[in-house]
């Protein structure tokens, strides 16, 4: 690979942390997972639990490509998805704080709201059965008395690989219900592949399956492993939902370059 110099924006949604790349130039290397993992490398990468890439879109405003940190590409991340949001709109990609953009899992809306809160809609959640659902990627919830003394390394590793949810596995969704309204989760990631500190995919899941098993109602609070808050909205149907939306805070970290070779 030439060496090139590579201009991103560092952000979090709800301490969940991604590296943001205009890449409408369509020159970023997305098809060298390698390239993909030394970014997102705490040590001597940049670090981040997911690479963003705004691309243009024949079809929405744009389209929105995520990577985990080993490089995988993931049909959704729903804290990408509202960071993703705003960077759209600071480097012109949106034209609005009202928007519409593509993603493997379907095309998302999303608003830029005040004060640094951002709500997408997502996909209606579907494989609703029992203690799962896939809200744009598959998610199991092990409820647990006290989120605290979750072993989400061990148990969360066991689960992701096991023969129910193979060959592609599944993030494991520890979460202490609050009923009606509230809940605390934490998550075991797959392409992580360790705990990550936010998810919003994981958010939904718990929250509609709180909903339809749980004693929860919407809107539903989601506290993160680092405190911060996420709302779940949506619309009970028989047999599913509809209409569900994530809202929360994002943030830019910093901006900066760094090269790729």
């Amino acid at each position: 690979m030439v060496d090139v110099r590579l201009r991103f924006a560092k952000m979090h949604g709800a301490g969940n942390d991604f590296v943001m790349v205009d890449d409408r130039a369509g020159t970023f290397p997305a098809d060298d997972p390698a390239a993909i993992a030394r970014l997102a490398n705490r040590p001597d990468g940049i670090g981040c639990e997911g690479v963003i890439l705004v691309q243009t879109s024949k079809t929405a405003d744009f389209a929105m490509r995520f990577f985990n940190p080993d490089g995988s590409e993931a049909d959704l991340c729903g804290n990408g998805a509202r960071c993703v949001a705003a960077f759209a709109l600071d480097i012109g990609a949106a034209k609005s704080p009202d928007m519409r953009f593509e993603t493997r899992a379907g095309a998302i809306s999303a608003e830029v709201l005040r004060g640094g809160i951002v709500k997408v809609s997502m996909p209606d959640p579907k494989g609703l059965r029992g203690d799962f659902a896939n809200t744009g990627v598959p998610h199991a919830i092990v409820p647990v008395d006290d989120i605290g003394a979750a072993d989400v390394e061990t148990e969360g590793r066991r689960i992701r690989n096991s023969q129910a949810y193979a060959p592609e596995g599944a993030n494991v969704d520890f979460v202490q219900y609050d009923p009606p309204h509230r809940l605390r989760i934490r998550t075991y990631e797959r392409g992580v592949e360790a705990e990550t500190f936010a998810c919003g995919t994981g958010a939904v899941a718990a929250a509609v399956v709180g909903v339809a098993g749980h004693s929860m109602e919407f809107p539903v609070e989601v506290e993160t492993a680092h405190g911060f808050v996420l709302s779940v909205d949506g619309e009970r149907l028989d047999g599913g939902f509809r209409s569900v939306s994530l809202s929360g805070p994002v943030k830019t970290v910093f901006l900066g370059e760094i090269e790729l070779s």
